[in-house]
């Protein structure tokens, strides 16, 4: 029997997911907002977004299905546009990613899958209303729960290439993080053992760490001197409003369900060795 994989938004980790899976021996295809398909050999993609719904047929066959769209002031698109045919479809495996800002600022405190949920910014709280929607679909929905996405090209050392890394330093602030490619093994581990009903899941590294020193870091595998530390106080009435929310919520994050359930071991465990690796173009 052919297995065959549909993914919903092919952007920065969709793209890493579906290239394990087509290594992994899968039938692979998803959407992007216009429908090109440079650098995915092999995919088929097709255009979806909120005005835009699939065309006739393009789910037949498909037995896995994997979300990464975010939603929008509306709602989930995914959910509202095509919920009736996933449910049709009923797929044996369903997957949506989702992110840690879910939990909120606890100010600097560890929060696990269990925690309760108490978003802050209006993106979070549109995060909590997407699970819910993905949850109430009657299907089997694993959640994964995302902290800060990097890897090639969305980097501490490519920010630092590009000249514009900086070291703003704001008191007991941590964040937690995750390697692109990890985000991949985590949803293949979890796609060879799924749960019937479901189940929630963070994805992270073991290392929290403030943001100044992983920029501290990379400068030193790039052998650059790093820039200036700069106060939060001073920092923020330069930082724009996106860049001002990603320092609203502090938190560490717990992995243990990935680990314990699923069996992930992470390639990249810290963003020491996800900074190396993404250095030597591995």
């Amino acid at each position: 029997m052919s297995r065959r994989f549909f993914l919903f938004g092919l952007g920065f980790s969709g793209r890493v997911i579906a290239r394990a899976l087509l290594d992994a021996g899968w039938q692979v295809a998803g959407t992007t907002r216009s429908g090109e398909r440079a650098d995915m050999p092999g995919i088929t993609v097709h255009p979806f977004d909120r005005d835009h719904p699939l065309p006739a047929g393009a789910l037949d066959g498909v037995t896995h299905v994997l979300s990464s769209v975010p939603p929008d002031e509306k709602g989930d698109p995914v959910v509202d546009v095509m919920g009736d045919h996933l449910r049709a479809l009923a797929p044996s495996w369903v997957g949506y990613l989702s992110t840690t800002g879910v939990y909120g600022d606890r100010g600097g405190d560890w929060v696990d899958e269990d925690s309760p949920l108490i978003p802050g910014l209006d993106r979070s709280r549109r995060r909590v209303a997407a699970e819910a929607a993905w949850q109430s679909l009657g299907l089997a929905v694993h959640i994964f729960r995302l902290a800060g996405i990097y890897g090639p090209g969305r980097s501490a050392i490519d920010s630092v290439r590009s000249g514009q890394a900086r070291r703003i330093v704001k008191p007991g602030q941590v964040f937690s993080r995750i390697h692109v490619e990890d985000i991949a093994g985590a949803v293949l581990a979890s796609i060879a053992k799924p749960q019937p009903g479901g189940r929630i899941y963070n994805l992270c590294d073991d290392d929290p760490a403030p943001p100044q020193e992983v920029i501290a870091h990379a400068c030193a595998l790039l052998g650059v001197e790093p820039p200036p530390e700069i106060d939060w106080d001073q920092a923020k009435a330069s930082l724009s409003p996106m860049a001002l929310s990603f320092y609203a919520d502090n938190k560490r994050v717990r992995n243990n369900r990935m680990k314990t359930e699923l069996g992930v071991e992470l390639r990249y465990p810290t963003y020491h060795q996800g900074l190396k690796s993404i250095l030597l173009g591995h």
